[in-house]
């Protein structure tokens, strides 16, 4: 499914991509939310045009909440960076800004599916927000693509804290699909993303924070990429890292591991995807 949504909106983007770079071919409003919606699916509606993503937005059927969908393309850096810049967690810590807390609370050996507690800044005068979540990654060689999966989860090692309010609705899925190989430069890549930042604010307040937000945060991923590209930082590279590896991070994990019956997360939620 990720290999046929990644190429549906590929054929998106040939199609409304203009005459000369980050030129927007509009099309009516009707033609682009069919255009962009694939057979049998609610329309989306698109709400920003950059140089390098495309940003739209549909409904959540029974809620006032928001899905989000990106679509971007990147030259200058490859899709192995890419990839691992988001997946490494103590990188993330240098990078983002609104990282308060970053951290993996327990990783499936066989697999390397992850449990993470991540706190972050939200815009005041909002507290800030905490997501557990599992996350699972996977490169399918054949298809030439890499898939990262992660969906809100409960753990016991992690309760709520009332300094922090607890997001427990959180999805997101990024598909990245090379130019050419893993290793050299360029890559398209498509995120579908929403969640429910229990908040009280008017739906049209929390769209502005996300429609502000996200190209924010992916310019300073794309930065941080670069940053990796030129070997200015360490990432760790989780295309080729075996799950089970001798570093402390993986002894830590061995002990989780060692302690089931403590009551951490259940092999279902761990092989979440």
């Amino acid at each position: 499914r990720s290999a046929q949504e990644m190429k549906h909106m590929e054929n998106i983007s040939s199609l409304l991509q203009g005459s000369s770079p980050g030129e927007y071919q509009r099309l009516d409003p009707k033609s682009e939310r069919e255009a962009v919606a694939a057979p049998g699916e609610q329309p989306w509606e698109m709400i920003m045009d950059k140089k390098h993503f495309k940003l739209w937005r549909r409904p959540i059927e029974g809620t006032h909440l928001y899905q989000y969908r990106v679509f971007g393309s990147y030259t200058d850096v490859t899709p192995r960076q890419f990839f691992n810049v988001q997946l490494d967690t103590e990188y993330r810590k240098k990078w983002d800004s609104l990282v308060i807390k970053l951290d993996v609370i327990e990783r499936d050996l066989a697999t390397g599916s992850e449990v993470i507690h991540w706190v972050t800044h939200f815009p005041y005068p909002m507290y800030s927000r905490d997501y557990v979540y599992v996350r699972r990654y996977s490169v399918d060689k054949e298809n030439n693509l890499m898939v990262l999966v992660s969906r809100a989860v409960e753990h016991p090692s992690v309760p709520e804290d009332p300094e922090y309010v607890r997001v427990r609705t959180y999805e997101s899925q990024m598909v990245i699909r090379p130019h050419k190989t893993f290793d050299e430069n360029g890559f398209d890549y498509l995120l579908t993303y929403s969640d429910n930042p229990q908040t009280v604010f008017p739906r049209y307040c929390v769209s502005w924070m996300v429609s502000s937000g996200m190209p924010d945060f992916l310019e300073k991923l794309h930065t941080a990429a670069l940053k990796a590209k030129k070997m200015e930082i360490e990432v760790r590279d989780y295309m080729s890292a075996k799950p089970l590896e001798s570093s402390g991070e993986g002894k830590a994990t061995v002990a989780a591991a060692e302690h089931k019956s403590d009551g951490t997360c259940s092999p279902a939620q761990l092989e979440y995807a």
